[in-house]
């Protein structure tokens, strides 16, 4: 309550002297400045200078005038202390008990405020008899201390504190309006960043659509190009997406005009612009054009597709799209707990795909920690808050469709097999000697045919007779067809034949009439000249052989490569399902004109490559083929020419000159001998190694043997192979069989 008294007394009461606040006494009441004292701001002369004026006073305080003997402040009550006025008696401030000292509660008799000692003046403590307020030296006029002898009005020492206290108020406003700007724009930032964003996605910049008639298209859990149209009610889905999406077993021949479905016994041909189409020789018919063309451009019907391949698809507009649902099985779904936004990305500033209400089923593609990344059930791809989905759960989605099965010939026992390099007619009186030096032969595949031209004719030395031969040793025949070594021999000449869908059925006629003729149990490929460009046109060839072998009994095996990177061509996988059997060639790991001497065939080389196709082509159906040869290298050091003239170009990388021959393995056996060197067993290679220097060559065999074959045998029975090719019949030594017959029985 003092307070309040000293706020309500005017500008005067605090400024002039006679508003000074004097210390309280004991009682209560405030002792006011003596006359004598006020005088003692005056000089002798009683007059003093103050900013240029004379100021005269006589025994006469600072500030307004008043009466002698009049209390300082306004005029009151005898008696009556300073501030509100109060009941004779009362304490200033609230009302107490009596005897109580102002404000809080403090021992008997003691002041209100601050504690200090008796009989001292209330406010802050200060020496004997000095007036309240700041301290002063003796004498000092009240308030302020200023020079003795300045007169009447504002003191200088009053100004520049003025001047400061402003000063500094001011600064403390603007620290206040610059803290409010940051704090204002801090939280504008922090709205912008991580304020939900309301924008929605371009969709048609979604679905990649770039001119007027477009069909979206998304397939499963992935937007694809949109490479579709709608005709007659009906959607059209462009050949390349239904090839790498939906069924690959579609192909279309831009050459021939025409398209091709391959079931395990049959082909199925449609003509462009027709509603009728062929299974085999008989004829069928829908009720829409199945087949549309835009220059090169095939364009097949979705219920066409539908026939013959275990999908769903939903038509929608704004903008129009259609979704194809082929991945069945085990899927998470969750529902959707409120109603909320699919956004493109996770992030609540990605801009929004479409909305979802409460209780949609969504599928959950990916777990994003506080985002789902989900397909809705009309096809959007995109992100959700986890918060907004619950009951995640596996449900096993299917649809009911019964897809024709690929049967396969499997043989009831693990196949022993050699390829028999047969180059004339004549070299095929040779097998008779070739299966007495044998021993637990079960298959042999001479190498009869040859493609001729890019035409589809093939050369063929294909003997009853040999066949004859090799079934009164229990043995089955698996003739060979080669794209190299008689004929075409280059990757072009191959694609050439194999883009055209006549060229093919040409060669596969003549295979066929050719195996009934010598009765032969099996066919075995070897295309070797197949580029990256080819690769669908290959499969597709095997995909139609394996129809025409399937329908007379004929087994099909397949030729491959180790795989590597650069062979994903040969699409093994698709092999794995139309052929009976795939081989891999385990050889040649270094091969005829490799830049750098090495072995045919490593142990870590044939594991690689057992394991790499098993991850596409099924255990039973694999055979692992290994070589009956190794390659003696000779190295010698090039020349300043050489090197000169081969600047520029991966030769030129190499400092050695590298040639090699191949032997079989009695021969390869010879030349260690003939060297005098010295055979040393490599145990991660498992192999045994010679090498030797003749004047300025270095010589170097990595040797095929017992010891190296039956390292790769045990890789057969490891991976439980369907059995073991080698390359080829006549290179072996005799002792290699009988260690082959105890693994293959």
């Amino acid at each position: 309550m003092e307070e309040r008294g000293r706020r309500s007394r005017t500008t005067s009461d605090r400024r002039g002297n006679t508003g000074v606040i004097r210390p309280k006494n004991i009682d209560g009441t405030r002792s006011r400045i003596s006359a004598e004292e006020q005088a003692g701001r005056t000089n002798s002369e009683g007059q003093e200078s103050v900013s240029g004026r004379n100021i005269e006073f006589r025994r006469q305080s600072l500030g307004r005038q008043r009466q002698e003997s009049q209390p300082f402040g306004r005029p009151r009550p005898e008696n009556q202390s300073f501030g509100r006025q109060k009941a004779n008696g009362q304490n200033v401030g609230r009302q107490k008990p009596d005897e109580q000292s102002f404000r809080r509660q403090k021992p008997d008799e003691q002041p209100a405020g601050r504690q200090r000692q008796e009989n001292q003046p209330m406010g802050r403590q200060k020496p004997d008899e000095q007036p309240a307020g700041r301290p002063r030296p003796d004498g000092q006029g009240i308030r302020r201390q200023q020079p003795r002898k300045q007169g009447n009005g504002r003191p200088a020492a009053r100004k520049q504190q003025s001047r400061r206290r402003r000063k500094r108020n001011l600064g403390i406003k603007v620290a206040a309006l610059v803290i409010l700007v940051v704090v204002i724009v801090a939280a504008a930032f922090l709205w912008k960043k991580y304020s939900p964003s309301k924008e929605e996605y371009d969709l048609s910049k979604y679905y990649g659509i770039e001119n007027e008639g477009q069909l979206a298209i998304t397939v499963d859990n992935q937007v694809v190009e949109p490479y579709g149209m709608i005709e007659d009610g009906k959607a059209y889905v462009q050949y390349e997406i239904v090839r790498d999406y939906i069924n690959s077993r579609f192909y279309w021949d831009p050459n021939e005009n025409v398209l091709l479905y391959t079931l395990p016994k049959d082909m199925v041909t449609v003509e462009v612009g027709s509603k009728d189409y062929n299974v085999s020789k008989e004829k069928k018919s829908e009720d829409y054009v199945i087949l549309k063309t835009e220059g090169s451009t095939a364009y097949i019907a979705l219920d066409f597709v539908q026939q013959y391949t275990n999908i769903e698809y939903e038509l929608y507009n704004e903008p129009n799209r259609v979704m194809i649902v082929s991945d069945w099985g085990d899927m998470t779904v969750a529902a959707v707990k409120k109603n909320t936004q699919v956004r493109y990305q996770g992030g609540v500033k990605s801009p929004i795909l479409t909305q979802i209400k409460k209780k949609d089923e969504v599928t959950v593609l990916e777990n994003e920690g506080d985002w789902r990344k989900v397909r809705t059930k009309d096809g959007f791809i995109g992100y959700v808050k986890s918060n907004a989905l619950k009951k995640e759960e596996k449900k096993n989605i299917s649809r009911a469709f019964e897809e024709q099965e690929f049967t396969s010939i499997k043989k009831d026992y693990t196949i022993n097999m050699a390829w028999h390099n047969v180059t004339n007619n004549e070299a095929n009186s040779v097998v008779l000697q070739r299966i007495a030096d044998s021993k637990g032969l079960t298959t042999i595949a001479p190498t009869w045919f040859h493609v001729e031209n890019t035409d589809g004719n093939m050369n063929s030395i294909a003997s009853a007779d040999y066949v004859n031969y090799a079934h009164q040793a229990n043995i089955e025949v698996w003739a060979t067809i080669r794209d190299f070594d008689g004929g075409i021999s280059s990757y072009e000449e191959s694609y050439e034949l194999l883009r055209y869908t006549s060229k093919r059925e040409n060669l596969i006629n003549q295979l066929m009439a050719e195996a009934l003729r010598v009765g032969i149990d099996g066919i075995n490929v070897d295309f070797e000249k197949i580029s990256d460009e080819c690769g669908e046109h290959y499969i597709q060839f095997i995909r139609e052989l394996s129809v025409r072998c399937r329908q007379n009994g004929i087994v099909l095996s397949i030729d491959n490569y180790v795989p590597k990177g650069y062979n994903m061509q040969y699409n093994r996988k698709e092999q794995g399902i139309v052929a009976d059997y795939v081989i891999i060639m385990g050889y040649d790991e270094h091969y005829g004109g490799s830049p750098v001497a090495g072995p045919v065939a490593s142990y870590n080389f044939v594991r690689e490559g057992i394991e790499e196709t098993l991850k596409e082509v099924p255990a039973e159906k694999v055979i692992n083929g290994i070589p009956f040869f190794s390659r003696l290298w000779e190295e010698t050091p090039k020349t300043a020419e050489e090197l000169a003239e081969q600047q520029g170009t991966e030769a030129a990388q190499y400092d050695m000159k590298v040639e090699s021959q191949a032997f079989g393995m009695a021969a390869s056996r010879a030349k260690i001998d003939e060297a005098g060197a010295e055979l040393t067993w490599n145990d991660e290679l498992k192999q045994n190694y010679a090498t030797w220097t003749v004047e300025n060559t270095t010589y170097e065999i990595w040797l095929e043997d017992e010891q190296s074959i039956e390292e790769k045998l045990k890789l057969m029975k490891e991976y439980k192979l369907a059995g073991t090719s080698a390359w080829a019949l006549g290179q072996e030594s005799p002792e290699v069989w009988n260690l082959i017959q105890k693994y293959v029985n």
